[in-house]
């Protein structure tokens, strides 16, 4: 038992804070789950005869962009003088930016809570533990945009080598290898080619437009869960075979399907976009 836990932090309960980041940690991440409630028994040996554990918050964010309803209940308790103790396997799980973490020290400090982890139990008014919480809250918001700042480098790496497929437009199949490969669907693949013969006639994106509309035809949209599903329009989403520099833009429609207002200082009726894409953007009516 540490000399810093005294008889009144015991008579009072202690509050055990499980959190994971994402669902798919909440999902996939069991034994860190089982870890951070394990936490229990280290706060029974310590003294602790009644046990909080709050885990609202499994599968938020403690970078301070979510609200945390389990937080803010647990903060709430420490500053109501209910809570002995507050505790979590590491003390990133608090709180991943500086406003929280320095909110929920403060608090401890005024009605003397101690903050506890896997290592050590840290006295918020002794002034060495402090400063050894504020260096940690420091370098946990420091290793959170270390890790945004290598994710943001690897994608840039990756699209630079031409292997950053985020999700496959119409007409097209995301594969295991990084590539596209065409729609198994003959229906797809010629509503596709189709696109591309009527530009060959007409040589602009809203004569194609105006010719779809005029013929009544559907051609196939990609809905947000992936599905294909058919409409009256134009294709939406990027088509890479599209190496027509004429087609690296976007038409705007009105709701009625009309072509509406476009603002471009290219072509018209024409957005331009990043050649880097080298792709069409036609945005079917009524999407």
């Amino acid at each position: 038992m540490s000399e810093k836990i005294r008889p009144q932090h015991l008579a009072r309960k202690a509050i055990l804070y499980v959190r994971q980041s994402s669902a798919y940690q909440v999902t996939h991440n069991l034994e860190s789950q089982r870890l951070q409630y394990a936490m229990q028994d280290r706060l029974h040996h310590l003294g602790w005869r009644e046990v909080d554990v709050v885990d609202d918050d499994l599968g938020r964010s403690a970078a301070g962009t979510v609200a945390r309803v389990g937080f803010e209940r647990m903060v709430a308790e420490v500053c109501l003088g209910n809570v002995g103790g507050v505790a979590a396997r590491e003390v990133s799980r608090f709180a991943r930016n500086s406003r929280e973490w320095q909110h929920l020290v403060e608090m401890c400090r005024v009605v003397d809570t101690v903050l506890i982890d896997l290592e050590a139990v840290y006295a918020p008014r002794l002034s060495n533990d402090r400063l050894l919480l504020g260096l940690k809250g420091s370098l946990n918001e420091y290793e959170l945009d270390l890790l945004r700042q290598r994710s943001v480098e690897a994608r840039r790496a990756k699209a630079q080598r031409g292997e950053l497929l985020i999700a496959a437009p119409v007409g097209f199949l995301k594969t295991d290898a990084p590539h596209f490969e065409k729609d198994p669907d003959r229906r797809i693949q010629e509503a596709v080619a189709l696109v591309f013969q009527k530009f060959r006639d007409l040589g602009t994106v809203r004569q194609i437009l105006s010719w779809f509309l005029e013929h009544d035809l559907q051609l196939p949209a990609r809905s947000v869960s992936g599905e294909t599903t058919w409409r009256r329009g134009v294709l939406r989403g990027p088509l890479p075979d599209a190496d027509e520099s004429h087609l690296r833009g976007r038409v705007r429609l009105r709701e009625n399907g009309a072509p509406g207002a476009v603002r471009s200082r290219g072509a018209p009726g024409i957005v331009p976009s990043s050649p880097a894409r080298g792709v069409a953007r036609l945005y079917s009516a009524g999407a």
